[in-house]
């Protein structure tokens, strides 16, 4: 039966640098302090809302947009500073 033959996915070493791992650690302490006080962060000046749910953290150049229901916080979206603000409103469909 002549088919092709399955290769197997080369697989490849990852090595983190000290600059990426400490930048990956800043972005998970800023979201543990999400966790133990979500209303202690700015709302989303592009995501308004009348309960303010939508609220976004600083961490180095990043922005962490996040939405706060019940008892429920939702990483919507970890963006670049330097991005359009027009495109953060998109972020409100994420389920």
């Amino acid at each position: 039966m002549g088919g092709k033959k399955k290769t197997t996915p080369k697989t490849y070493k990852v090595r983190i640098s000290l600059t990426a791992a400490k930048v990956g650690d800043s972005v998970f302490k800023t979201i543990d302090r999400i966790a133990n006080n979500p209303f202690a962060f700015r709302e989303c000046e592009e995501i308004r809302t009348k309960t303010k749910m939508y609220r976004r953290a600083v961490c180095l150049s990043w922005f962490i947009i996040y939405r706060v229901k019940t008892n429920e916080i939702t990483i919507l979206g970890i963006i670049h500073q330097s991005r359009r603000p027009s495109g953060r409103g998109k972020l409100r469909k994420i389920k």
